[in-house]
């Protein structure tokens, strides 16, 4: 789907995934894992006289109106959010500056620009099933050239059976097909939803692995 085709869509407000609230999942995973946000990374913050480590960095491709970024930024993450439609931008912006979090937004294309930088986490919601399943093997290829060697990889699945869409459906067996030759798996499980998701969803916890 095109950048016209999702911008059109935000101006006509006609966003079905717009739910209010970051993902359910995400809002329990960083409350059950509180030392993440210092670990994992080995840059420096420049001038600084005790050299202290930088927050790691977190990139939220298609972050839509930005909820998952703040939760991101809320939990001490260095964050910043990629999206196709200027409009999504602006509105994670605006909401990011009113609710006085510190967060990066930027409208580009994920599946194909190269990162500023490697990150040292990805996180996935309803961006794998929103792109075209022929691009899915462009996503893969993303989701590595974004993060760093050893690099971890959050994901909240989508599992609908779905073939028309957005959103389109995707299988367990596809996602490991895809992801078992470049990831290791730490950890899944079923989160907690939003009402109209419960019981869809997989949350998928990988370490990209070693080249």
């Amino acid at each position: 789907m095109s950048r016209d085709y999702w911008e059109a869509r935000y101006l006509a407000e006609d966003m079905p995934w717009e739910k209010g609230e970051p993902s359910p999942g995400l809002v329990d995973f960083l409350a059950a894992h509180p030392l993440l946000n210092g670990a994992g990374t080995s840059e420096i913050q420049a001038g600084s006289t005790g050299a202290l480590p930088l927050p790691p960095s977190v990139c939220v491709p298609g972050c839509g109106t930005g909820h998952d970024v703040r939760e991101w930024a809320r939990a001490g993450f260095h964050v910043r959010g990629w999206d196709l439609a200027p409009s999504a931008i602006r509105l994670s912006a605006a909401r990011t500056q009113a609710a006085g979090l510190s967060a990066e937004f930027h409208r580009g294309d994920f599946l194909r620009d190269e990162p500023p930088f490697r990150f040292d986490w990805v996180f996935e919601h309803t961006l794998f099933c929103a792109i075209d399943p022929g691009e899915r093997e462009l996503y893969v290829s993303a989701v590595r050239r974004w993060l760093k060697p050893g690099g971890q990889y959050l994901a909240v699945n989508y599992l609908i059976p779905d073939r028309e869409g957005p959103p389109f459906g995707t299988t367990r067996e596809e996602l490991m097909d895809r992801f078992t030759p470049h990831f290791e798996l730490l950890e899944e499980w079923v989160p907690r939803s939003y009402p109209n998701r419960t019981g869809w969803e997989r949350m998928l916890w990988w370490r990209q692995k070693a080249v």
